[in-house]
């Protein structure tokens, strides 16, 4: 891309619809409540036929640093020394508020060139706040309606008169980091499969980080990043948005998505907070190793193991990170505890990685992404038709399916159809009377024979159509 542009100005004006707007997508939390954004979010923007970065930044407050607002207005202000340009967005409706004087000056001292937004201008009297933000002094005020699209000609022009045509229609990289919307039926295809592919890594990954709020989610990632590039604070409840993070580790391309602390469904009453919660389930479903992040003092509330459990329905990866380590004073007793637990609360991914890890001090982080590495390796894992088959064989002799209303099941082959997850068919004679026993018997099998630990497995029963069947008897 070839620049970045900052959309600045006070709580509620208008900067995460003016943001959706210009990606094209419903990315950011809209509500009308003031102070949604808390964390900044980057994505690429087009605007006719300019590209460009865009950044969504927290309303500007005037706050002392130690508090929330003043944690906001940090990373505002970071947010203004990456970009290239700023749009300062004021409200045209309400017209000009003391703050919006305020927050022109920092803009003014930042020394970059500033695009005056006056959003809300198709509201009636919006004409008066477009006449008041002339005294700001940063030129002439662009009338834009972010929730209706009007207005953007005037503000691609305004945007190639502040940057220079040279700047502006620099030349755009090919790049497409867009999540393809995600089939019916979960996993991946196999073309051949006889095949075991060896595992590529070199591809890029997608992480997820969930739990219950105050688990030090975004705490984690600042800290696997080593930057503070999310808001974190004592306060529960501090992100709203999912937010992607790249990373690169090892020579490794990550996508790292920040989500909201899932509370259970019976305390959420606020439609900010379920907008929040519906916006990190979205970023489970489009990632592939999720890092679930249990609070060490007070691990495995139900919530807890609901998620996990929502996790492992959707197909994806899961990884436990029992995090704030650094205050447990009898670490090897409790570490025990923690994995008998894992296992027995957690049978439907046996084996799952758990690791203790302090967010804080940074301990144990090379150990979870170790973790991470192993199980995403599982989870894309390939077994040929040989040796499922060969494996079939020695189950069907030592444990056969059981009767059922007096006739026997028949089990006559099995392949895998699908990777992450692994998805297998196994071919029989009635589908609908195959007990549920002895699918998850066949499941736990095939995990302990090909070392598929801790992730979710798949098994679609399948029968032959009958040749015979329809037909007319021959006299």
């Amino acid at each position: 891309m070839g620049f970045k542009v900052a959309i600045i100005g006070r709580p509620n004006v208008g900067k995460s619809t003016l943001f959706n707007r210009l990606v094209g997508r419903k990315l950011a939390l809209v509500d009308d409540t003031p102070g949604v954004t808390r964390d900044r979010r980057v994505h690429a923007a087009k605007l006719y036929d300019l590209a460009f970065d865009v950044i969504d930044t927290a309303g500007f407050e005037d706050a002392g640093a130690a508090t929330l607002p003043g944690r906001m207005r940090a990373q505002t202000e970071i947010a203004i020394r990456e970009a290239d340009l700023i749009f300062f967005t004021i409200d045209a409706k309400a017209g000009l508020l003391p703050d919006d004087r305020t927050f022109a000056e920092i803009v003014r001292k930042s020394g970059k060139p500033v695009v005056l937004v006056a959003n809300k201008a198709e509201a009636r009297g919006a004409q008066g706040g477009m006449l008041e933000a002339w005294e700001l002094g940063l030129g002439e005020p662009i009338p834009v309606s972010a929730e209706h699209g009007q207005g953007l000609p005037d503000l691609r022009d305004a945007v190639v008169a502040a940057l220079g045509e040279e700047c502006a229609f620099g030349e755009e990289e090919d790049e497409d980091d867009e999540i393809a919307a995600s089939e019916v039926l979960i996993g991946e295809d196999i073309t051949d499969p006889d095949a075991e592919p060896g595992y590529d890594d070199t591809k890029p990954m997608r992480i997820a980080v969930v739990g219950r709020p105050n688990a030090g989610k975004s705490t984690l990632i600042n800290a696997l990043i080593g930057e503070e590039r999310l808001l974190t604070g004592p306060e529960a409840g501090i992100t709203r948005d999912s937010i992607s993070v790249d990373w690169d580790w090892r020579g490794r391309r990550v996508k790292l998505f920040d989500t909201a602390g899932m509370r259970r469904k019976a305390r959420i009453h606020e439609k900010l907070e379920v907008m929040s919660v519906q916006d990190g389930l979205r970023a489970i479903r489009f990632a592939e190793i999720v890092i679930i992040v249990l609070d060490a003092t007070i691990p495995f509330e139900k919530q807890d193991l609901q998620i996990a459990d929502l996790i492992i329905r959707e197909g994806r990866a899961p990884v436990i990170a029992f995090n704030k380590w650094d205050l447990i004073d009898r670490p090897q007793e409790l570490l025990a505890e923690l994995r008998e637990k894992t296992e027995r609360l957690l049978p439907q991914a046996r084996g799952i990685q758990a690791v203790p890890v302090s967010a804080e001090t940074g301990r144990g982080l090379d150990k979870l992404m170790d973790a991470v590495i192993r199980t995403h390796k599982v989870w894309n894992s390939r077994v040929s038709t040989g040796k499922l088959n060969r494996w079939l064989e020695g189950i069907l002799a030592h444990h056969p399916p059981p009767a059922v209303a007096g006739r026997r099941l028949k089990v006559k082959y099995v392949t895998q159809a699908k990777t992450r997850p692994p998805g297998f068919v196994v071919q029989c004679s009635r589908p609908d009377a195959m007990p549920q026993s002895y699918v998850r018997y066949l499941s736990n099998s095939l995990r302990e024979a090909f070392d598929m630990p801790g992730v979710p497995i798949r098994i679609a029963l399948r029968t032959s159509d009958n040749p015979f069947a329809g037909r007319a008897k021959k006299r």
